[in-house]
């Protein structure tokens, strides 16, 4: 069945039940009120064999749209901007910040969907679809972990990747690219300990788009 098919055709069979249905790319994008959740799993796994959750992530979109690092060339001294912060957004703190999104597969039809939901900035919180597929188990603790995301349901919602002891959520937009603390093993107390960070704070430049034959590769 081609793209355009398909879409039409869950468009139709979910018709009170999503928010969007978009068709970018050759992809499939369901946009799903968090309350639908297990439902609409349910019936993409039962009714068109969307047999496989291939992936579950979060998204932090408090700073989306910013302008701070729209740019296509770099001067020799960096990006002021990075440091002096023009053009940053300020966190989102109400209404929509996150999202979850799922990619499924059915090997069946060979199709593939995503699904998004947007979630609220206060308190992420969705129901778990460990039921419906049970690789969901890691996609959801990794997702709780890094960026703070409650799966309501999940039976062991425990830190996946940082520490038992860790503070907050490393893949959040206002989390310090330093983080807060450090740990260190010491020796006269035999045991792992937290220290303040001792690293001086200082303004990362990540995206910088270099494509002149100023930084090409001489032979």
């Amino acid at each position: 069945m081609m793209r355009a098919a398909f879409k039409k055709t869950l468009q139709q069979h979910f018709a009170t039940q999503l928010l969007d249905c978009e068709l970018l790319l050759d992809e499939i994008t369901l946009h799903v009120p968090a309350e639908m959740i297990v439902s609409v799993c349910k019936q993409l796994r039962d009714d068109f064999d969307f047999s496989l959750l291939i992936d579950l992530c979060a998204v932090d979109y408090s700073e989306y749209g910013g302008t701070s690092w729209e740019t296509k060339g770099a001067s020799e001294h960096g990006f002021s901007r990075a440091v002096s912060g023009e053009g940053n957004s300020e966190p989102v703190t109400e209404g929509f910040r996150f999202a979850v999104v799922y990619h499924l597969l059915s090997i069946k039809h060979n199709q593939r969907v995503r699904l998004k939901v947007r979630l609220d900035a206060e308190l992420p919180i969705i129901d778990s679809v460990v039921e419906v597929w049970n690789s969901a188990n890691w996609f959801e603790r990794e997702a709780f972990d890094l960026f703070g995301v409650l799966f309501d349901g999940h039976n062991d919602l425990r830190r996946i990747l940082t520490d038992y002891g860790f503070i907050g959520h490393p893949f959040r937009k206002d989390f310090p690219l330093i983080g807060n603390v450090e740990m260190r093993y010491d020796e006269e107390q035999k045991r792992v300990i937290y220290e303040p960070v001792s690293i001086e704070d200082r303004t990362l430049v990540p995206r910088v788009i270099r494509d002149d034959n100023r930084y090409s590769r001489k032979r």
